[in-house]
């Protein structure tokens, strides 16, 4: 139950984020969202229709498909963001008479980035918010088809429709404030604490454990594995690092073994003791 309030919560907090961008940055310069929320801000340029009103309309029927295919706990926690996202788009629509950049290429940039955020909050609590988040668990379900490029193609075609109506510059930078958003959302859908994880092969691991150890204070996890060319048994060493230590753990290497096999991977987000959790060498 607490979960699932504190998941409430974070989806709340993000539509109240997504809505803002809508109307403080976008709407002001004529410039579009992606997915259903764009169709909205195009009927509304056209014929004056509440934006937020129209996403929730546009969304009964992907509610229902959800319902249908996808279950009925995943449905109630859509239906709660797809309502409470209408709701804030047309609750804060006095925000967009306020003028508060009148610059479009940096409306776009900023409305890009709020937007972004807001959307990362509620993905990184697994929520929704409608739209084509519907049809994004829809094709990962029951089909082989990849999600990001039908997103696309259906993006690309609201940028044609708006390139038509409001000319080319301000599809492109609807276009540039989408790409800025996406990026953005895997960001803090991921987490900003963004470590490398190294997977070091020697036969001398015990000097290398030692030195970092001692000298970068990180724990270390000895897997057993087995060279494949000649069955020989041997250490492989894995560890977590933050970016800044990784010239050092490079050192380390090799002056204990200078010719130790180093593989060296970014984590996007590393949670426990040392991390997330006090202390500093348990792994």
């Amino acid at each position: 139950m607490k979960n699932k309030i504190n998941q409430y919560l974070w989806v709340a907090i993000g539509c109240v984020v997504s809505s803002l961008a809508i109307n403080a940055f976008l709407v002001p310069h004529h410039l579009l969202s992606g997915g259903v929320s764009g169709l909205a801000i195009i009927f509304y340029f056209l014929f004056g229709m509440p934006i937020g009103l129209q996403i929730f309309l546009m969304n009964i029927p992907l509610l229902f498909a959800a319902y249908r295919l996808l279950g009925k706990e995943y449905t109630i926690g859509t239906i709660f963001g797809t309502i409470l996202f209408s709701l804030t788009v047309d609750a804060t629509q006095f925000v967009s008479h306020l003028n508060l950049i009148d610059d479009p290429i940096i409306s776009a940039i900023t409305g890009g980035v709020v937007s972004g955020i807001g959307s990362g909050l509620i993905f990184r609590v697994n929520g929704s918010a409608g739209g084509l988040d519907i049809v994004a668990a829809i094709i990962k379900k029951f089909y082989s088809l990849n999600f990001g490029a039908v997103g696309f193609a259906i993006n690309c075609v609201i940028m044609l429709v708006a390139a038509v109506l409001f000319g080319l510059k301000l599809a492109m930078l609807t276009l540039f404030s989408m790409f800025i958003a996406a990026n953005l959302t895997d960001k803090v859908v991921e987490g900003f604490n963004r470590r490398k994880t190294v997977f070091i092969v020697s036969y001398n691991t015990d000097d290398i454990v030692a030195a970092i150890l001692k000298e970068v204070g990180r724990g270390v996890t000895i897997l057993h594995g087995q060279g494949a060319f000649t069955r020989q048994t041997k250490q492989v060493l894995f560890v977590v690092v933050s970016l800044t230590q990784i010239a050092k753990i490079k050192q380390l290497v090799h002056e204990a073994d200078p010719h130790a096999f180093m593989i060296v991977q970014d984590a996007a987000e590393v949670m426990g003791r040392g991390f997330t959790l006090p202390g500093s060498r348990q792994m």
